[in-house]
């Protein structure tokens, strides 16, 4: 017989809209926070200004721009910007339930943290995505002031403003995403198979949610833009 292609289309769109929202795996047995890596449980030395930092986690990459002297300038959706001017609210690290509400409100900032901050204890790469783009490759400062420049409240989008598209702009000058080109595949896949009714309303409800749909917008509306997308 063959096996309902519901459930794992539906697994599979959630496993991809949490990879682009970068939420934090959260460890077994954590009470629901992860603990803070100690300061200095990085070491610096090896980087340099203007570089390019990619923290892969489980189902996402996160990217940021080292500033120089510990800093990072990174794109993270965040509600407080929305809501309070208080800039040392806003500099606190952001937490799950601010990161979720600011996807939902598409509110971010580019904000600077420490690398420890901005890690959260996971392994980082260096300037891995410049064999991407060999000729295309900024220079370091340019890259760090593209950063500095762009700190403050932002709008976000998980499709066409994330933390990917803010560093592809800082160091190559052009803002892509792959992790958003991969997500965009998932979604046609889905949408070819036919059978897969409760995961196709499941896009136009994480449209909705995500993309900024109109609460009043009919589900038939909603999915014809996804039909024009596939047939394209």
């Amino acid at each position: 017989t063959m096996k309902n292609p519901v459930p794992q289309a539906a697994s599979l769109l959630l496993e991809k809209l949490m990879l682009l929202v970068h939420i934090r795996p959260l460890p077994a047995g954590s009470g629901g926070e992860t603990p803070q890596p100690a300061p200095g449980y990085y070491d610096t030395s090896c980087f340099k200004r203007g570089d390019l930092l990619e923290v892969p986690r489980t189902l996402f990459i996160h990217f940021g721009i080292y500033l120089g002297e510990n800093r990072v300038a990174h794109l993270m959706p965040d509600i407080l910007p929305a809501i309070t001017a208080d800039g040392r609210q806003i500099q606190q690290v952001v937490t799950n339930k601010r990161l979720i509400l600011g996807v939902i409100a598409r509110t971010a900032s580019v904000r600077v943290d420490t690398v420890e901050d901005f890690a959260y204890g996971g392994s980082i790469l260096v300037n891995h995505m410049d064999r991407l783009f060999e000729d295309q490759v900024l220079g370091s400062e340019e890259a760090a002031r593209r950063a500095e420049k762009l700190v403050g409240t932002t709008a976000y989008s998980l499709l066409w403003n994330n933390c990917e598209h803010f560093v592809t702009y800082c160091r190559y000058g052009a803002p892509v995403s792959f992790q958003t080109d991969k997500f965009c595949e998932t979604v046609k896949m889905i949408i070819r198979d036919q059978r897969s009714v409760l995961a196709s309303v499941l896009v136009g409800l994480a449209s909705i949610v995500c993309l900024g749909v109109a609460p009043s917008t009919t589900l038939p509306t909603i999915f014809i833009p996804f039909f024009l997308w596939m047939a394209g």
